[in-house]
């Protein structure tokens, strides 16, 4: 309490300060979890009375080998899908080139409404592999980064693309150091639900031989090996909590300071 009997907050962390870090140690939780947990489940398969066939299934090489599949195709169709959508969503919110706007967001809408794991079977009746798998699931996960895209872009107000012309910018010049960056938050959410549904829809390209862990899931299943299969689960749900996390950083990370 001060003299005039007004109490004093602490001079501890300004609010601002506090909300425009990137890293903190709150962010330690989830990968510190996340690393208990493989190592738990490791720990458990290294002791567990598993036959030979399960053994093998579930060795750790492979369990990292697959999941390094996982990370790899993972990586490959995000990178596909940003590659795509985020052009696209500049060129919907142009006045010259918004006429494409319901074909763009109709393959969008086409992508995810299809279902899957039919796209993958008829797919995997002609081609097998890498890529046809890829090529799926990215045109599966391209619609959250399509409509961010819009959405980031459309929301940025008008009196700063006002002033931003105003101060003799060009209309190149606004979108790379206006529009892109004030959407730059909402484009990442997007992408995190991208990266999300691309890791928990991979394991259903194992037929088509594209690798994953989907190796370990489903000859789980088919084998009736509970261990195996909740190793493999275990192992995607952990993928899929990492991935967010690092793409929450990097979302953080990319958002000019004044709005982090």
């Amino acid at each position: 309490m001060t003299a005039a009997g007004t109490e004093q907050l602490d001079p501890v962390e300004p609010l601002g300060a506090r909300r425009g870090r990137v890293f903190g140690w709150q962010d330690l939780i989830i990968p510190a979890l996340c690393t208990a947990v493989v190592v738990a489940e490791l720990f458990y398969l290294s002791q567990a009375p598993l036959d030979p066939i399960e053994r093998d299934l579930v060795s750790g090489d492979k369990i990292w080998e697959y999941t390094r599949e996982h990370i790899q195709i993972t990586f490959v169709i995000v990178v596909l899908v940003l590659a795509v959508a985020v052009p696209l969503g500049v060129l919907i919110t142009r006045r010259r080139t918004a006429w494409i706007a319901p074909f763009v967001l109709a393959f969008g809408n086409v992508g995810q409404a299809a279902p899957i794991v039919g796209l993958i079977a008829i797919v995997g009746s002609f081609f097998i592999g890498f890529w046809p798998v890829v090529l799926i699931i990215a045109a599966y996960s391209i619609l959250p980064v399509l409509r961010n895209t819009i959405v980031g872009i459309q929301q940025v107000d008008d009196g700063v693309i006002d002033a931003a012309r105003g101060m003799g910018m060009s209309p190149r010049g606004i979108l790379f150091g206006v529009e892109l960056p004030l959407a730059v938050p909402i484009i990442a959410a997007g992408a995190r639900t991208s990266l999300v549904l691309a890791v928990a829809v991979v394991p259903l390209g194992t037929d088509l031989n594209a690798g994953g862990l989907g190796r370990i899931v489903f000859p789980a299943i088919k084998l009736d090996r509970i261990s195996s299969l909740v190793a493999g689960a275990l192992m995607i749900a952990v993928l899929a909590l990492m991935i967010d996390w690092l793409g929450g950083l990097a979302q953080r990370l990319l958002t000019p300071e004044g709005i982090r």
